[in-house]
């Protein structure tokens, strides 16, 4: 109970300090360096975020977690990528005598000295973020006792990386909409449109042009102007909505 007891003090105090952090980047590095300190059998730590369908380090302790990392994502296997694929722990107490992963365990042993590993996924509700993935240089390292208190702390970075990246949207939605007010005003300023007919006017030339709506009001924000286009009848400022 003792050593509990102080695992979860020293993650409140960790969850504490992520509300200091500033961005995403700084709330992984931090998540990172405090699983080494607060998981007595953890020597090496990493994140992996997944964005569609691509798997990304974002932090890691040291180079060997790059490195290992990476071998995963070319070779296609290890715990990373299963724990994203299929389950939502994925433990392995030797990876020297763990078939699961043929290529990836006996390389990571031989080349990088790690022998266990044990790899949660991160995730809400409603999106799967990446992987949190613990290493160890001995074998059969990690107790019961620690795989539990790595899925304490996996909720808790889940959490926080998804609150930053909610964060992260609702700052560029907002720049979004702030610049595509700011162009609406031009054009009703210039042309004497309404605030929907200028709307109608970004809409219409973002739709023929295939390009985003933002891009559009960033464009015109910063030339005072929209290109014409032979392709564009109808769109051109000078003539108003169609």
């Amino acid at each position: 109970m003792p050593e509990t007891q102080g695992f979860l003090d020293q993650l409140a105090e960790m969850a504490r300090s992520l509300e200091h952090e500033q961005g995403t980047q700084g709330t992984l590095e931090l998540v990172v360096s405090a699983a080494t300190r607060i998981i007595d059998a953890c020597d090496l730590a990493g994140v992996s975020i997944a964005r569609r369908d691509e798997v990304r380090t974002r932090a890691a302790t040291d180079d060997a977690v790059l490195a290992m990392h990476e071998l995963q994502y070319q070779l296609g296997e290890g715990p990373d990528v299963q724990t994203l694929r299929d389950h939502e722990t994925v433990y392995c107490p030797d990876l020297s005598t763990d078939q699961r992963w043929p290529r990836w365990g006996p390389r990571v042993v031989q080349e990088l000295g790690v022998r266990s590993v044990v790899s949660y996924r991160l995730f809400t509700t409603s999106d799967t973020l990446g992987a949190l993935n613990l290493f160890s240089r001995t074998p059969h390292a990690f107790t019961t006792e620690d795989i539990d208190n790595g899925l304490a702390l996996a909720a808790h970075v889940a959490v926080a990386v998804a609150e930053e990246q909610n964060d992260q949207r609702l700052h560029v939605a907002l720049a979004s909409r702030t610049v595509i007010g700011q162009a609406q005003g031009i054009l009703m300023e210039r042309f004497d449109l309404s605030a929907d007919e200028a709307f109608q006017v970004l809409i219409r030339f973002s739709t023929h042009q295939n390009i985003k709506l933002h891009r559009v009001a960033s464009q015109l924000v910063a030339t005072r102007k929209i290109p014409s286009s032979s392709d564009t009848k109808g769109t051109d400022p000078e003539q108003g909505p169609a």
